[in-house]
Order: structure tokens, then sequence, then C-alpha cells
């Protein structure tokens, strides 16, 4: 007989159900209360297999409560019982069974992503290692942070392309500082000096359009800001300002391109480029629109550099990206950009001055 997976029931649980299990409970108290709101107990009903749909592949899956019956690659089997010390790993980790699971009474199970485990462990380990004893006490421990080293912001923000290499030398780097509502972080035309992530409160950017201030957008914890200036050797943009009371991490220049910029920037020449277009990327003009239909490359998409944030989470993802502009700076700042928040970016050498290749369609 054919045993279906019928879904059951879910609820939400708290960061003490997580205390017993093996590896999470090595993770902080912070990071098992995160964790605990992005998992579900799943409910699956006596006589079911739980993996019939749904396997295991890629999933931490724990047997929370009630008895399961699982069969092995070598002809074994054996029963688990929810609460027991076995029960305390993921199950097929190991000794993973081949097809047959069998719930023997109702069961609840937790189901947790292993690349989001992992991510979590990884920089729950390295923050571990930072001194915040008493004879250094200006180090913060970063495990008890919640906004700037969220699980968001480490699969799909600012420091989610970050080479592991580089994250411990990164909090041995990064200042926290504190700063009041209103206070302003940088100005429009001045030198970059900083790069900034928000650990918790908001921040307004604006900037002077024909003499008028113009509010351009919200900066929330996790977000960064600050880059664009760094990776293009230009001015400030824009203006930021504290909207609430806050505190900020914050990278000196030399640090970011040491630690930031460098491993996350990619660039091409204009053989490379055209070799990756033929591949299927696509050409990504960050230029004035003006510009662009000028003398725009066949196929490129505009999106102005200025307009970049606002694309995150529009463009696709799944092709690469070959960004370019007249001379190189708006296509490294913009490159970057979607770099560090995991698009799969390439920015061209020296830009459209080289004048390696035909520019109009």
């Amino acid at each position: 007989m054919t045993i279906e997976t019928k879904q059951g029931t879910t609820r939400t649980f708290g960061a003490e159900v997580l205390r017993r299990l093996e590896p999470i409970r090595a993770l902080s108290s912070m990071r098992l209360l995160e964790l605990s709101t992005l998992c579900t107990i799943e409910t699956v009903s006596r006589g079911l297999d739980p993996f019939r749909l749904q396997g295991v592949t890629g999933q931490s899956v724990y047997l929370m409560t009630g008895e399961l019956k699982v069969s092995f690659d070598d002809g074994s089997s054996c029963v688990l019982v929810g609460g027991s010390e076995a029960s305390n790993w993921p199950l097929a980790k190991r000794s993973p069974f081949v097809s047959d699971a069998k719930a023997i009474t109702d069961i609840e199970l937790i189901r947790v992503d292993d690349e989001m485990l992992d991510i979590m462990m990884t920089w729950d380990q390295l923050s571990a290692g930072v001194d915040t004893s008493a004879s250094n006490p200006e180090a913060t421990d970063w495990r008890l942070m919640s906004g700037a080293f969220r699980l968001q912001s480490l699969t799909n923000g600012a420091l989610s392309r970050l080479p592991a290499a580089s994250i411990d030398e990164l909090f041995r780097r990064f200042e926290r500082i504190r700063i009041k509502a209103g206070e302003v972080i940088l100005r429009e035309g001045e030198e970059g000096d900083f790069y900034y992530i928000i650990e918790n409160g908001r921040c307004s950017v604006s900037r002077k359009v024909g003499g008028v201030v113009m509010s351009l957008a919200e900066l929330k914890a996790g977000d960064a800001f600050g880059e664009e200036a760094l990776v293009a050797e230009s001015t400030r943009n824009a203006t930021v300002c504290m909207k609430t009371a806050g505190v900020l991490l914050r990278l000196k220049k030399n640090d970011f391109i040491e630690l930031l910029r460098e491993p996350l920037l990619k660039r091409v020449s204009w053989i490379e480029a055209r070799q990756h277009v033929a591949a299927g990327a696509i050409w990504l003009d960050v230029r004035y629109p003006s510009e662009y239909q000028n003398d725009r490359l066949p196929g490129a998409v505009n999106v102005p550099l200025s307009e970049i944030r606002n694309a995150i989470d529009v463009l696709d993802r799944q092709p690469e990206y070959i960004v370019y502009c007249q001379s190189g700076r708006r296509s490294s700042a913009a490159a970057f950009l979607l770099s560090q928040r995991g698009y799969r970016a390439y920015w061209l050498k020296d830009g459209l001055k080289a004048g390696a290749l035909p520019l109009r369609n």
C-alpha cells in the first residue's frame, strides 16, 4: 500500500524548544530566538509517511513528539521517539534512510533549512571569537545584535556576499556608534570616508534637485549606505540623516575597500564582457536615460545608478549582469550594490570610453 503524506496543521514555538537540538543548541540566545520565528512545528497524522511528498534534502528535520519508524539503506529499521536522546539529532544526517518512513502515532516535526542554519552558525562562531573580556571593554559581542546581523541581512542584505574568510576581520574593524535623532551622518557633496550599516533605528535619504531637497528613501535596520562614494571614488551623492535615535556600524574607507569592495567587485574587459553576453548575460546601462538613448549597447536595459536600490528584487536574479556607464565609475558602484544583495553583477572596465564595440543598435 502506498502511503501518501498529507500536510497537517502547523504551529509556532519558542526558542526553548530548540535548546535541546543538535547542533542548533550551540547557537547564541539571539540566534535561537530568531530561528524560532522562522520555523514551524508540522503535525503529521498516524499512518502517513511525512517524507513522501517533501523529503529531507537540504533540510534538518527533527522529531519533536510521537513515534516514527524509519528504514535505512542497509535494510534495517528503527523506531524513533520524540523527546528521546536520538530525536535530538536531525533525521537522516547520521544514517540516511532510503524511502520508507511511517508515523506510528501522530507526530510533530520541525524542519530547518540547512543553508540558513549554516549561515547562522558561521557568523555565530566567528563572532564568538571576538575578545569581549574585561581587558577589551570596547569590544562588541556581535551575537547579541539583532539588526545588522539578522538572517535577512546575511542572506539577502549588505553582508550576504561577504567571503567567509573576511568575516572575522570585519568584526574586528567595525566601530559601533550611537546616534541621536536628527543628526546628519553624511552630507551630499562631501568626500566619502566611512561605510555604514544600520544596527537599529531609521535614516532618511535626501538629495538636492534643482535647489529643492527631495526625499529619496527611508532606511531601516540591516540596510547599508555610504558605499557609492567609496566604490566610485567620488563625493557623496545624497544626505543621510537619522530619523530616529539609533546605532550604526561604521567601517573606515580603507577597511571597506579591503574587506568588502575588492572581494565583491568583479571587473571584466570588453572581450570578457562580450563572452558573458553571448552566454546569456544582460547589459545593464546605469547612466541617465538621455545618455542611454544616445549610445546604448544592443539589448541593454537602463536602470540609472540613482534607481538601483529601487530595482533590488525587481530585476530578475537569474541572469548575470554586465553593468556599464561612460567611464566605469557609476557602473562599479552599481555593480557593488547589486553584488552585495546577491546578484551576479560585473562592471565593464573603463566603460564606453574604451570604444571597443559599436555602440548603436
